[in-house]
């Protein structure tokens, strides 16, 4: 079975007029959702992430500084991309909570594998700072939750959105018990991920250059990043799906196609079968062409379902 976890306050972060990370991209995820072929979806209202599962990640100072949030009417920028409005702070406790129920759902068995539908997104968020649209490193609070929560050992973070997750390479790089592999476009922001980047042994990077396609994607992940993340046997597999490296979207220059989402996404989950008894959690991370978006995410759930 397969989870969908979302909530309307997710929509309600509005970064203002003009900017990329907008309602209308969830808005299209979940119009192309709505459809007789996800009917069997187990649809689940996020629950707010708390201050305890936040803590584990972020540092008190930027906790509260997302908490406060913006002026009632107003807008805050906390850096020259990431903005917050008066809806931003529920829509962050929002993801990052989906991201740890989701987490909870797989290893207590009730489901098996989950898609987090939510805004805004969450990689480049560091320990104390946001920034490239993200308040709360969603999937880093995700697994750090099962670390602590549930004692797991080995967990894998794939992380396939076209900017390097460098938040989530910061929080977890001197952390053994996490693998983080990512396929991102060098030179993009936010300008690491460098493939001499390995933290502990626990972080491999994998570049594309500029006009990038599905081969070298898939050359790639089959050849570098795939065959670590099966030598670590991870007990859980968590995915930071971003869909911004499609040939239609605007912030990036890669070529792939949805038929290339799909792809990565069934080799995932033959990864989280063959060592994590099928426990996959992938939450939505960039992707801001808005048809681009809504083909990629229903050829990625579409491969969960199978």
């Amino acid at each position: 079975m397969l989870r969908l976890y979302t909530h309307p306050a997710c929509l309600l972060h509005d970064p203002g007029p003009g900017h990329a990370e907008r309602p209308a991209r969830l808005h299209a995820v979940l119009q192309a959702l709505d459809h007789d072929r996800y009917a069997a979806l187990d649809r689940i209202e996020a629950p707010r992430a708390t201050r305890e599962q936040l803590l584990r990640v972020h540092s008190a100072a930027h906790v509260e500084e997302v908490l406060l949030g913006a002026p009632p009417d107003d807008m805050l920028a906390l850096d020259q991309d990431t903005v917050m409005g008066p809806g931003s702070t529920d829509a962050a406790l929002r993801a990052a909570g989906a991201v740890v129920a989701a987490v909870d759902a797989v290893l207590d068995g009730t489901a098996r594998r989950a898609f987090c539908a939510v805004r805004p997104p969450g990689h480049h968020a560091t320990r104390d700072r946001a920034m490239g649209f993200c308040l709360f490193n969603n999937i880093a609070v995700a697994a750090a939750h099962a670390l602590l929560a549930h004692g797991l050992k080995r967990i894998a973070i794939a992380d396939f959105d076209v900017h390097h997750g460098n938040g989530t390479q910061a929080i977890f790089e001197h952390e053994p018990r996490v693998l983080f592999a990512s396929s991102h476009q060098s030179p993009l922001y936010p300008d690491s991920g460098r493939e001499d980047e390995r933290g502990v042994g626990n972080i491999v990077n994998g570049t594309l250059s500029p006009g990038a396609g599905s081969h070298e994607f898939r050359e790639l992940w089959d050849s570098v990043l795939l065959p670590r993340l099966h030598a670590f046997k991870p007990q859980l597999v968590l995915v930071s799906a971003g869909f911004d490296a499609h040939r239609n979207d605007p912030l990036a220059d890669i070529r792939l196609g949805s038929e290339d989402y799909a792809w990565i996404t069934e080799r995932l989950a033959a990864l989280a079968d063959a060592h994590a008894g099928g426990r996959l959690v992938s939450t939505l991370e960039g992707g801001y062409d808005l048809a681009a978006l809504a083909a990629s995410v229903s050829a990625h759930v579409s491969a969960l379902i199978a």
